[in-house]
């Protein structure tokens, strides 16, 4: 039974989605002013994993992301210059056609990293009019109201429950008004629905003037268009729970009277070698300069980027260093061995059985099965994939070890076809992209540090030569240097 921690109840709670087999799910996505960085990326990977496993549970998922190409920003307090107006003017470009250019970057960064497509990608300024039609709904139940500045704003003051979901009690936020005072406002920590702005490039008509939307209504629209006045599950990262997704349930209930969202799931920060990204330390890294890297002279993949991204638990932070990308690759090199072996026709001879014997074991039968309810409970506490990937390492070393063990053979096809199956499991959940190598084929990423080495010999480095020779053999191989060449064999 799959338990979810909720960020709204803050603790475990059984999940059972409002429509039975059937999940609502929406997630926030990015802005389009710039490329996603990793830790962006990390949120995105999350809501992957979460879709994958609802699915491989049997729920069918009606999964919404948008995409915000108007509205938000520089501060989440709704102050300062929008971010697509900012980054127009920066590049001499449209602000359409910087969220054109950066929409395509995002898509082409989740394609690498094997995120799934949601059902639907609902862009903010395709939506003007749903966003009009919640702002006067709340206009009519008095939640909204016209300030100074002729922008319409939200009064928090109106909605009983506003800090519920970051703690945020409003009392303490009025008392502690750590926000820059505006005169236009009735109240410190009231948001904006409606922004009238002159100067701003991007502007549609509305009953209160021409302008443009506030960042927080866009996603209530977005997803209640799609999915309904109540979502099963709501996500999005931690530094979006207030006060993004606070000022998202007060105006949502604010004009349905119903719950928003059941469940609120919240991926945590990312560091970057022990430290909070940032520009000006040189640690701000998007999916194209980490693939850009070189490790050894082989460059790094968007595989083992996702790997290590998804190896910690969502609600832990991760500290990103390229030594733990490394570390990624070598797994990844060593599952990638492992799974090849199982298409070896040395290894599916009906000789022996899986421990030596002539017929089936039943013992692997229960190893497959006993492995697949392990990771199963893994997956379906709050998706702890550390102790997934234990359970997942743990077979592979059991079964791995008769490979090498049992010279007449491995196991009947039968047996064979279920250790494969189960790693296709594994593998449809965590979208690691398990690869055949082919009958006497070596890892691409061994083949890689081969070649990498050869060229350090020619060039007479042999420091480095012996330095990739050693991370070869730490991932299982053993190199030779031979007068017609390097030989390679398996230890």
């Amino acid at each position: 039974m799959l338990h979810l921690y909720n960020s709204l109840t803050k603790q475990k709670e059984v999940f059972q989605p409002l429509k039975k087999g059937v999940v609502t799910m929406y997630n926030c996505g990015p802005t389009v002013y710039n490329f996603a960085h990793i830790g962006n990326l990390r949120s995105f990977l999350f809501t992957d994993l979460l879709r994958r496993h609802l699915e491989h549970s049997g729920y069918r998922v009606r999964q919404v992301m948008n995409i915000t190409d108007v509205g938000h920003a520089l501060t989440d307090e709704d102050t300062g210059e929008d971010k697509i107006e900012a980054a127009a003017k920066k590049e001499k470009l449209s602000p359409y056609q910087i969220a054109r250019k950066y929409e395509k970057a995002f898509f082409e960064d989740i394609k690498k990293l094997k995120i799934r497509p949601a059902w639907k990608y609902p862009r903010a300024t395709e939506h003007i009019k749903e966003m009009i039609k919640i702002i006067e709904k709340l206009f009519k139940n008095g939640y909204a109201y016209v300030g100074k500045d002729d922008s319409v704003y939200f009064d928090v003051t109106k909605c009983k429950n506003y800090g519920e979901l970051s703690g945020n009690r409003l009392e303490d936020l009025i008392a502690g008004a750590r926000v820059e005072e505006n005169p236009a406002k009735k109240n410190p920590f009231d948001f904006v629905l409606w922004i009238v702005n002159p100067r701003h490039i991007m502007q549609w008509n509305s009953p209160w003037g021409r302008g443009y939307p506030g960042w927080h209504i866009e996603c209530s629209a977005m997803s209640m268009k799609y999915l309904g006045n109540t979502l099963d599950i709501h996500t999005g990262g931690e530094d979006n729970k207030f006060p993004h997704h606070e000022s998202e349930i007060a105006q949502s209930e604010g004009a349905t009277g119903h719950k928003f969202a059941h469940f609120w799931l919240h991926t945590k920060h990312l560091l970057v070698e022990g430290e909070k990204m940032s520009k000006s330390k040189g640690n701000f890294y998007t999916l194209g300069d980490v693939l850009s890297k070189r490790d050894l002279g082989a460059k790094y993949s968007a595989r083992a980027v996702r790997y290590l991204l998804l190896s910690a638990h969502y609600r832990e932070e991760l500290n990103f260093t390229f030594e733990s990308l490394k570390s990624a690759e070598n797994t990844l090199v060593r599952l990638d061995d492992f799974y090849s072996k199982l298409f070896e026709t040395s290894f599916m001879e009906k000789t022996k059985g899986f421990f030596g014997f002539k017929k089936s074991n039943p013992g692997v039968r229960c190893l497959i099965q006993e492995t697949r309810e392990d990771f199963k409970r893994a997956m379906d506490d709050d998706l702890n994939v550390p102790k997934a990937l234990a359970v997942i390492f743990s077979f592979v070393n059991r079964t791995n070890s008769v490979l090498e063990n049992v010279a007449a053979g491995f196991s009947p096809r039968s047996e064979v076809g279920g250790v494969r199956k189960l790693l296709n499991e594994f593998d449809n959940v965590l979208g690691l992209g398990l690869r055949r190598i082919g009958k006497g084929g070596l890892p691409a990423g061994i083949k890689k540090l081969l070649e990498e080495r050869e060229r350090a010999r020619k060039e007479k480095n042999w420091q480095k030569a012996d330095e990739i020779r050693k991370q070869i053999n730490k991932l299982g191989y053993l190199v030779e240097d031979t007068d017609t060449g390097q030989k390679i064999k398996k230890k």
